[in-house]
């Protein structure tokens, strides 16, 4: 790994980048679980919920909130990353609770279904259903349906933007407030010079990006290809307006410029927040002074556009 001047207040993050492999995923998938701290906040009502995908199946998904919001509240939908092959991590439920207490609004937390044993467009399926299903029963869950806005990081920014577009698409009433995307994936042709710069930087870069394309058997001529490669859509018309935050040594650094410069020019609203110093996935360490700076960001975003 060639030297990279990440701060060190993401050690040992900063040395760390996982072994994608299906062997790898095999044994730590299993294992990743939701923290037990999810239900032990005293300032948060967590609930369970079992829903039907697109094809019948079955996918968990949690809504976490804050104690004493109003009847009808806002929402985030919240997509966790991990490339589409991995389970939340621990940091991913933490900023959800963060996210839910500070916005003040619900957080919609589905586990949708991960590749290579469920290939695309499940993914995208399982997220646009868990929308769906927060959309429909509103009433139930005491969810404002004018203040919903969508978010999500790395492959979870992929999702989010791909169903802002699958709304869009299937011509779904909803007009989400905003999209919330830290360090985003967006251009799946990986050739862009943060690609070809970032091939071996730690928690994420182009190598491990590449091998992730044939685990999720996603076809370019798939008529849905754009999902997941968002930056590739003819038309940006309609979608909201977007907090888009970059990682400075990160394959995908030029992912989130370029998509705040389409969404610009197609006249919708780009807060752009470039970090430097940072890898992707740097909120991983969870008290580094960036890590709570660019919160502090994400929530100011979210509170203003709620």
């Amino acid at each position: 790994m060639k030297k990279y001047a990440i701060s060190r207040e993401f050690f040992p993050w900063n040395l760390f980048a996982p072994p994608i492999s299906e062997k790898f995923l095999a044994m730590s998938v299993p294992h990743m679980k939701p923290p037990k701290s999810l239900w032990r906040d005293k300032e948060l009502d967590v609930t369970t919920h079992e829903i039907s995908s697109y094809d019948g199946e079955k996918i968990t998904c949690f809504v976490l909130s804050p104690k004493n919001l109003p009847a009808k509240a806002p929402c985030l939908i919240y997509l966790h990353g991990g490339g589409f092959v991995l389970e939340a991590a621990g940091y991913h439920y933490g900023n959800a609770m963060r996210y839910a207490k500070e916005v003040g609004c619900k957080v919609v937390f589905p586990l949708y279904r991960l590749a290579p044993q469920h290939p695309f467009p499940a993914f995208f399926e399982d997220c646009y259903a868990a929308f769906c299903w927060a959309y429909d029963h509103a009433e139930e869950l005491g969810i404002d349906v004018d203040h919903i806005g969508i978010g999500g990081d790395s492959a979870g920014s992929t999702l989010a933007v791909g169903v802002c577009l699958m709304a869009r698409e299937r011509n779904h009433p909803v007009k989400f407030r905003f999209q919330m995307l830290p360090y985003p994936y967006l251009d799946a042709r990986n050739e862009s010079e943060s690609c070809k710069q970032f091939t071996d930087t730690p928690m994420w870069n182009s190598s491990l990006s590449d091998r992730i394309g044939p685990m999720t058997k996603v076809d370019k001529n798939d008529p849905n290809y754009v999902w997941y490669s968002p930056v590739e859509a003819e038309s940006f018309e309609g979608l909201p307006p977007a907090y888009i935050e970059t990682a400075e040594f990160d394959c995908l650094h030029d992912d989130g410029i370029l998509y705040a410069q389409l969404l610009h020019n197609a006249g919708i609203d780009v807060t752009l927040n470039e970090t430097k110093g940072t890898m992707h996935g740097f909120d991983i360490a969870t008290k580094a002074p960036t890590t709570l700076a660019a919160m502090e960001q994400r929530i100011a975003f979210m509170k203003r556009m709620i």
